[in-house]
């Protein structure tokens, strides 16, 4: 099961393939290569990058 990053909350959804949303502090998250990355939607629906406020230990998946 993931787990978000941001707020350490399990409700993800998956809205495509290796692409997540987490319900709790509503960011897109998407997997490759065993690490999860972050985005921010933003007003337009363009995606913003939140990997760098977090550990790349934060963000491994199954570990």
């Amino acid at each position: 099961m993931m787990t978000c990053p941001n707020c350490q909350s399990k409700d993800i959804g998956k809205i495509g393939i290796n692409q997540y949303y987490c319900w709790n502090c509503f960011i897109e998250l998407s997997l490759s290569k065993g690490i999860i990355h972050t985005h921010q939607v933003e007003e337009d629906g363009s995606l913003s990058s939140l990997d760098d406020l977090f550990d790349e230990e934060e963000r491994l998946f199954g570990m």
